[in-house]
Order: C-alpha cells, then sequence, then structure tokens
C-alpha cells in the first residue's frame, strides 16, 4: 500500500478486511471504557473514609473520576495507530517487540490492565505526531482513522520505516483540518503537527511564549499544553492549580469544551478583568487616560504612594509589665522601621513584623536585667497597647483601593509621587474630573482595577499558581502583564498572541518587553509560521496589511489544499450583504458576518427582515441557526467556517487611529476557515489595494 493511501467503508463491511477488526477493536475498546466507568460507579467508600469531610472529598474526586470516563458516542475513542519495531524500552514499559498500541483522548484497558487505548499524551504516543520518513523513530507504520459521526469507516497507512516508499500527504489529516463545524471550538488532538508537539510538551519549568498568525492553531497549541501538563505533572499541578485567561467571556464560552474533550475537567478560565475584580467597573477611560494608567511607571507610583504612609517614630514606646516599665527609645524605633523599609517586602507583612520586632526589643532588655522571657511574653508584647498604639501610627494599615482613589483624585498627592516618572500632561489625563470621595461610589473603569490590583498586591502577596495560560496576550498592557505575572510568579506560563493582531491603544510592541513585565524574561519565544485553518487567498489577502501593522513578522504560509471560497463584492444596499449570508449558508458549517460595531444594528434589521435568525458572539450554533453577527470589536479569537465581512473601511474608521483600524481589519478578514466574502459600498481601505 502507498503512504497515505487511503481505504474506506460504510460499517458492515465483512468481518475478515482490516476495517472490520479495527471496528471489533473499537468495540472492544469501548466496552472496556463501559466496563472502566461501571467500576468506579461501584466503589464503596463507607468503610474507607475517617470522617464526614474525607468522605466529601472522595465523593467529588470518584464523580469527577466518571466524568472523566464518559464515552462521548461522536468522539472517536482513538484516532490512531503505532507499529513499533521494537520494544520501546525500560522507560516505556508496555512495549514489547512488534507491539501496536491505538492511540486516542484517554487511556482505557482491558479487565486484566492491558491497555487498549493509550493516552494521547504518554511518552508512547509522542511519534505519532513527530515520526517522520527522515526519523522514523522506530515506528514502521503509523494508522490514522477516519470517522463519520462516531463509526469508523477509513483508515490511512504511512510505512515509514520503509524506504521504497516515498513521503506523501495525509489526506485524512486534511479532511480533519478543512472539516466544517457548527458549535464550539474542538480539539486537535488528531492532528497536531510536530512543531507544535514540540510547544505541547515542552517542561512545565519553563514559561514559553507562542507567537502565531491567523490559524496557525495556537490556542489550540495552549490548551492542549495544559492538557499534557495536567497528565505529566498532575500531583503538582492538583496542588498549585492552572487557570486559562482568555480576552472575553464569548472567548472563553468558544473555547470551554476542548480541555472537558480531553478529560480534563479542573482548569479554571478567566479573563483579566476577572482576576482584578476587587471593585465594580462602572466607568471607562478615554485611550489617552488608559494608555498610563496601564503604563508600567503606575506601579512604582503605587509603592511610593504607599510607603508614604510610614512614618519615621519620634517618641519612644514605654511598655508596662507588672511594676515594670520597658522603654525602646525612638533612635531604635527608627533603626527598625529603616530596616523593615530597606527590606522592601509587602507593606502588610513588614506592619506585621513590627510589633514582633517591637517586643523582641524589649525582651533583650528583660534578658540583660536578668530574667528568662520565652516566646509567650515576647507574643503578649507585641499585644501591648502603647505597642499597638505605636504602630498604628508608624505603620498604618492601608487599603489598596483607597490609596488608588486618593491617587486619581487628589492632584498634590498624585505630583508628589508621580514626580520624575509622569509629566504633567500625564499626571491630568489620569485625574478625574469628577472625584469621588468614597470606593463605593467612585466610577471605576477597568484600569482603575488594574491598579486596585497592583496596590492590593504591595500590600499582600498574591497566590500564585502552578500554571497560566494567557491568550490573545498582544493586546494587554504593562499593568496587566504584572497583574497576570503575579498569578503565576511560582510557576510557569504559556503566552499565546500574535502581534499583528493587537487592537488597543497600549498594544504589545514586542514580546521581551511583555515577557518582562509579566516577570518572566527568560521565557523561550516559539514562532508558529504554517497556517492549518485559513484558505491561502484569504490569508494572502489578509497579509497585505502586515507591511502597515506588523513589518517584522513573516506571514502566514497557508498548507490547505482546498483553495476555499474568496470574493469581493461592491454592493449598493445591505440586503446584498443579506444575500452574500444566505449565500454561504447553503454550505455545511457556521457562518459569521463581522462587521463595524455601529453597522450591527442595520444589518439586524435587515437579517430580521429577511427571515433569518442570527446569534451573537458565544451563543453556540446549532444545526437551526448557524449564523452569527458579530461585532468587529468581538471578533478576536473566534472562527467560523464561511465569513461575510461587511465595509473594511467601517472597521478601520471605528478605531482611534488608522493602525489599530487596520489590525482590526487583519483580525476580522482571518475568522473564515473555509471562505471570505468581502462587501463594500465604501471604497477598502487603500492597504487591500
Amino acid at each position: 500500500m502507498s503512504p497515505a493511501s487511503l481505504v474506506s467503508s460504510a460499517p458492515g463491511a465483512p468481518d475478515d478486511t482490516p476495517l472490520s477488526r479495527e471496528r471489533a477493536h473499537l468495540g472492544a475498546s469501548r466496552a472496556a471504557l463501559r466496563a472502566m466507568r461501571e467500576d468506579v460507579e461501584n466503589l464503596d467508600i463507607r468503610d474507607v473514609t475517617a470522617n464526614w469531610v474525607n468522605a466529601e472529598v472522595l465523593a467529588h474526586q470518584i464523580d469527577e473520576r466518571i466524568k472523566a470516563l464518559a464515552d462521548l458516542a461522536h468522539t472517536p475513542l482513538f484516532f490512531g495507530r503505532l507499529d513499533y519495531l521494537h520494544s520501546p524500552g525500560a522507560d516505556q514499559a508496555e512495549g514489547a517487540e512488534g507491539e501496536r498500541f491505538y492511540i486516542g483522548r484517554r487511556h482505557v484497558h482491558d479487565a486484566d490492565g492491558d491497555p487498549m487505548v493509550i493516552d494521547w499524551r504518554a511518552p508512547v504516543s509522542q511519534p505519532f505526531y513527530r515520526a517522520s520518513k527522515n526519523d522514523p523513530m522506530d515506528i514502521s507504520l503509523r494508522r490514522r482513522f477516519g470517522y463519520t459521526g462516531g463509526d469508523l469507516t477509513a483508515y490511512e497507512d504511512e510505512h515509514l520505516s520503509d524506504p521504497t516508499e516515498a513521503a506523501a500527504t495525509s489526506k485524512l489529516l486534511q479532511q480533519e483540518i478543512e472539516r466544517p463545524r457548527v458549535g464550539p471550538m474542538r480539539d486537535i488532538v488528531a492532528t497536531i503537527q510536530p512543531e507544535q508537539d514540540e510547544i505541547v510538551r515542552s517542561d512545565l519549568s519553563g514559561t514559553l511564549c507562542v507567537q502565531g498568525g491567523p490559524g496557525t492553531g495556537k490556542t489550540a497549541v495552549g490548551l492542549h499544553r495544559v492538557a499534557y501538563l495536567l497528565y505529566a505533572h498532575r500531583e503538582r499541578l492538583a496542588r498549585t492549580g492552572t487557570l486559562v485567561i482568555g480576552p472575553n467571556r464569548s472567548f472563553l464560552h468558544y473555547i470551554e469544551q476542548v480541555l472537558p474533550a480531553l478529560g480534563e475537567l479542573e482548569v479554571k478560565q478567566a479573563t483579566v478583568d476577572d482576576l482584578v475584580a476587587h471593585v465594580e467597573v462602572r466607568g471607562t477611560d478615554d485611550a489617552d487616560a488608559a494608555v498610563v494608567k496601564g503604563d508600567a511607571r503606575m506601579a512604582e507610583i503605587l509603592r511610593r504612594a504607599l510607603r508614604s504612609h510610614v512614618s519615621l517614630p519620634t517618641e519612644p514606646v514605654v511598655v508596662v509589665r507588672g511594676s515594670r516599665r520597658w522603654r525602646v527609645p525612638a533612635y531604635e524605633l527608627e533603626a527598625i522601621v529603616r530596616e523593615l523599609l530597606d527590606r522592601d517586602i509587602r507593606y502588610g507583612a513588614a506592619r506585621d513584623a513590627l510589633p514582633q520586632r517591637i517586643a523582641h526589643a524589649v525582651l533583650v532588655q528583660m534578658e540583660r536585667s536578668g530574667e528568662a522571657p520565652d516566646d509567650r511574653v515576647q507574643d503578649a508584647v507585641a499585644r501591648n497597647a502603647a505597642v499597638k498604639a505605636a504602630v498604628k501610627a508608624i505603620w498604618p494599615p492601608v487599603d489598596p483601593a483607597k490609596l488608588v482613589l486618593r491617587l486619581l483624585a487628589d492632584a498634590d498627592f498624585l505630583a508628589e509621587h508621580a514626580d520624575g516618572l509622569l509629566t504633567e500632561e500625564e499626571q491630568k489625563k489620569i485625574l478625574w474630573a469628577r472625584p469621588a470621595r468614597a470606593v463605593k461610589s467612585a466610577k471605576w473603569s477597568a484600569a482603575d482595577a488594574v491598579l486596585i490590583d497592583e496596590a492590593t498586591d504591595l500590600v499582600q502577596r498574591t497566590h500564585s499558581l502552578g500554571h497560566v495560560v494567557l491568550d490573545e496576550a498582544q493586546d494587554l498592557s504593562p499593568m496587566q502583564y504584572r497583574a497576570v505575572g503575579r498569578r503565576c510568579t511560582t510557576g510557569s506560563a504559556t503566552v499565546l498572541g500574535d502581534l499583528a493582531q493587537g487592537t488597543t491603544p497600549w498594544a504589545t510592541r514586542s514580546w521581551g518587553e511583555a515577557l518582562t513585565h509579566l516577570g518572566k524574561p527568560e521565557a523561550a519565544v516559539e514562532e508558529l509560521t504554517a497556517g492549518f485553518r485559513v484558505p491561502t487567498d484569504v490569508i494572502a489577502y489578509a497579509s497585505r496589511l502586515l507591511p502597515h501593522i506588523a513589518p517584522g513578522l513573516a506571514p502566514v504560509a497557508s498548507v490547505r489544499e482546498n483553495p476555499g471560497v474568496f470574493e469581493v463584492r461592491a454592493t449598493t444596499a445591505d440586503s446584498e450583504v443579506v444575500a452574500a449570508c444566505e449565500e454561504l449558508l447553503r454550505n455545511e458549517g457556521s457562518t459569521g458576518l463581522i462587521a463595524a460595531d455601529a453597522r450591527v444594528p442595520a444589518l439586524a434589521e435587515a437579517l430580521t427582515a429577511a427571515g433569518i435568525g442570527y446569534l451573537g458572539p458565544g451563543e453556540e450554533t446549532t444545526h437551526d441557526t448557524r449564523l452569527t453577527l458579530v461585532p468587529a470589536s468581538l471578533a478576536k479569537g473566534l472562527e467560523y467556517d464561511y465569513v461575510v465581512l461587511d465595509e473594511p473601511q467601517a472597521v478601520v474608521d471605528a478605531e482611534p487611529d488608522e493602525r489599530t483600524g487596520l489590525r482590526r481589519l487583519y483580525v476580522s478578514l482571518t475568522r473564515a476557515v473555509s471562505g471570505l466574502i468581502v462587501t463594500h459600498k465604501s471604497p477598502l481601505p487603500p492597504q487591500l489595494s
């Protein structure tokens, strides 16, 4: 059989064909998975737990295990097979000479414990993604399987160790990549490419930044890396936690089914706004104010403002215990305070340490006088009323939100602590026109909430997770990077983004700068340039914008065989835009109508008049409603089989400057997986000519 040759048939083929034997293995594997699930469901934990707390924890773990063992009817239990020439080695003891492994989304074993399906993350599965004719990795045969619904209908073989057969493109791989989709984002576990697999399996200890253009699979790679790390370091990450951070709720809803489909149910998802939700956000900033508030210089201003609350003592502390009076002179108190300031530890930690330091000074005097005080005496002195009063005067408690409130409302206070950092003009940009008097009545903006998060961390250390995935990272401000970095100070991160798709006024200029703000300057930067999702004509058209928005980036090279649909149409009425949507809806899969935000109401009215139902971004498409009306500001990270892009110039004009507008247009043009129709009444931007 020639490499990558395809064999297919409908279910019910004769029992003696290879395809029928593979179907039999699929049936046996499903039966084994059901047995594994039933074994867990039948566990009796009444006599193995010491108390009700342990019972609750164990019951929850069992429930999660049952969910992880679900057999999803339309999700293939295995998608590939590896035939080894020799044993995979002592560290992969499952293997024996000539042994065969079926590769799937989770491990399945029979009643004797022998593997029926190997988890795609296991070391023995790695050649499925990495092996090639140049480096067979001891694989004689790699077989890919094709499915229709839940039925195995085809297979395709590559004889990697046969020097007489040339390498060929996998047709099943192309079909899977180009398969239309309805609903949320799918996993790519059956189609991970070698360069993607290297990123997925990179070590937990290192932070990795992935620069990838549209359709390169960077989001999927980040999610699959989480799944791999949970497999390889389950106990550690179960203890420290993992988090996926996305740009908005629509995006998180779009990706939320990927990890559960891979059997990972415990990974939390959030936006940056969720992380810093210390106050209710009811206000907005203009672009100039948001840029200044998001600048890393604000961190030093906050640190100065916080430390300004510390006063050097001018009076001694006198502690009365029984008939004795113990006096700690002002100069000694000052030395204690200066030492704590010089250590530059958290404000709250230093404040907690101060009474103990004063008490220790008293204990030294007690010992010199012949007494033998112990730790209980020191704790009692630290709680003495005189010591408490001194601590309150020297190192008073500070509310982070009130600190930020004062900076933004008090021009003199801001000027004092921004001296040499912000110009007078920059200070005016961030001062509130109508200062609020209380935290609850203030109209906080999203950028203000990030400042409060920074101040909160200056007072008390933020809890760190084991691993954080940050997607669409190019749109974060330096202060937002710092907020994310605080969540992984003792862990690692996967940073995903595309510099060409930065659409905020404070968008990232370079990954080196961004990673420094994140606190991970040593992170490696990998670039994905092979496009698996966007058709060649579409990405070539969108890439006309790259010299204007990101001149240093290489354009994505589409590796798809299907050229897809691409057309630019001049229109005279909204009804023609609706007609383009109707035309694309005749195809299988989802369709997105993307337009400048201001155009959305008119297009919604036109769709309703034509009797066409539509959804909003983030709502799950169904076979009955496959059209989504998407404001251009929310298109980032989303994908549709077909896209109608309305009025490119309006998308550009909606942004505060041309470069940001062209980046927004680049994002909107590259949401299509199978076809794109661009409609316009106004002239196209000259950069697309």
